[in-house]
């Protein structure tokens, strides 16, 4: 598989990263073989976080004994130097390694402050110093603190959301990282789910050389698609129709499904419920017509309007109203299909 290098640090790491987000879903037998499977076929850079519940330490049950010839990363939300250094030991240990390649300041909501002792960023150089890392990056899901963080200079990798819908503003934050020797990975390559063809994210990802794409796998046949596509990659010419109607149908005004919103004080599942409208129209629908999603779509009637979810989006969205929005049309979506479904009863 090819290799890019990953900005400053010279990691060369597989074209193809692993997102080990989704693993932690799945049990520890078959992330483990999905782990494995994807070594054997050339990937070598998985990506975790300390907050992805038991993901390190089924990549440690996996890929321990080939540590040497891998590249791994995580996160640590920590706000403070003792909690980053607790962190960063805990993932060494769940890791079963004595060392990570990169460590990454976990979506910070303000860029911590590098004269700080006490603070984050000390606690990532103080763990370079003890050789527990050897690089420092950040992630983040705002373009304003992310590119705050490329030009501090003071971080060797950002990772952010890039899509193949991704406005021009995203498309030139990478660039700058790649100017300034950043290494520049991207989150979020399919939207979180809505992005109709992985064949589109794909292409749009290999029109930029210099991003390191981590792909979220959960499935053997969602790492064979990739794998596939590596050994057999499409042409641009050929997606890029389908890149541009998904940019007219996606973009704007609507959740990436990050989470960040959470908790939500009224128990709504806000990542999910805000993306309805789409994932009815994007996604099979029987699986969404269930009583579990018609009460997770009800409880939006339950919104304090506290305003809290707002706040805390990366992406400004007005995400009260958009949930009420995304409630009136499942509701009117549910009672058409339910109307058709007992009319084809009938027939």
């Amino acid at each position: 598989m090819d290799k890019i290098r990953l900005g400053r640090t010279g990691l060369m790491v597989s074209a193809c990263g692993f997102g080990a987000l989704p693993i932690q879903r799945i049990p520890l037998k078959d992330a483990a073989y999905l782990l494995r499977k994807a070594y054997d076929h050339g990937i070598n850079y998985f990506d975790t976080a300390n907050a992805y519940s038991d993901s390190e330490e089924k990549i440690g049950a996996a890929l321990a004994d080939v540590r040497g010839k891998i590249v791994i990363s995580t996160k640590s939300g920590g706000k403070d130097y003792q909690t980053v250094l607790e962190h960063i030991q805990l993932s060494l240990k769940r890791m079963k390694t004595d060392y990570i390649d990169l460590i990454q300041l976990h979506n910070p909501s303000t860029l911590p402050d590098p004269d700080d002792p006490n603070g984050a960023y000390a606690a990532c150089v103080e763990a370079k110093k003890r050789g527990y890392v050897r690089f420092i990056g950040i992630t983040n899901h705002g373009r304003e603190r992310a590119r705050a963080a490329v030009l501090s200079g003071r971080y060797d990798t950002l990772q952010f959301p890039l899509t193949c819908i991704a406005p021009q503003e995203d498309i030139d934050l990478a660039c700058l990282a790649h100017e300034r020797d950043m290494g520049f990975i991207a989150m979020k390559g399919m939207a979180g789910g809505l992005i109709a063809h992985v064949e589109a994210a794909f292409v749009f990802m290999k029109k930029h050389p210099f991003v390191v794409p981590i792909w979220g796998v959960q499935r053997e046949s969602e790492l064979d698609q990739f794998l596939e596509l590596e050994k057999n990659p499409p042409r641009f010419e050929d997606w890029a129709d389908e890149i541009e109607k998904e940019r007219r149908e996606l973009s704007g005004n609507f959740c990436h499904g990050c989470g960040y919103c959470q908790p939500c004080a009224a128990g709504i599942e806000i990542q999910t419920a805000a993306r309805m409208s789409l994932l009815l129209r994007r996604s099979p629908v029987p699986p969404l017509m269930s009583e579990k999603t018609d009460a997770m779509m009800m409880r939006i009637e339950q919104c304090l309007h506290c305003n809290a979810c707002k706040s805390r989006c990366p992406y400004g969205l007005d995400t009260p109203t958009l949930l009420a929005e995304n409630l009136a049309d499942y509701k009117s979506f549910r009672a058409g299909w339910l109307a058709a479904k007992a009319e084809g009863a009938k027939a």
